[in-house]
């Protein structure tokens, strides 16, 4: 087993209950750790054996753009593509942080974090 991290996914995106949130929009960091057998590309050096994290990256890109109330519900539609697209996912954990979030302080960040097995 091995674990592939695409960290600090940076994304200009309107995902809020407030309705000026998705009509201004706000950043957002997603990070994405998947766990998976990493051992024959390992010693196969080719990109097909593996996770492509080109792929994780469009994944996150995409759903992104898809504007929702909570950060759980775009964590979890991140997810369920991954186990959907990217078979030798066994495991995935998924972070979404929206930055200074608009909740009457000083906050650098609010972050929400999923994470699932494959059934």
């Amino acid at each position: 087993m091995g674990s592939i991290k695409v960290e600090n996914i940076r994304v200009y995106a309107y995902h809020g209950c407030l309705p000026q949130e998705t009509v201004i929009g706000s950043d957002y960091r997603v990070d994405v750790a998947v766990h998976a057998n990493l051992s024959e590309p390992a010693k196969s050096d080719n990109l097909k054996e593996t996770v492509d994290y080109v792929h994780i990256n469009h994944i996150v890109k995409d759903e992104m753009k898809v504007p929702s109330q909570l950060l759980e519900h775009v964590a979890q539609r991140i997810l369920d593509r991954l186990f959907s697209e990217i078979a030798m996912v066994e495991e995935a954990e998924v972070g979404v942080s929206k930055i200074n979030p608009p909740i009457g302080g000083d906050v650098g960040r609010v972050t929400v974090i999923l994470s699932q097995k494959r059934s």
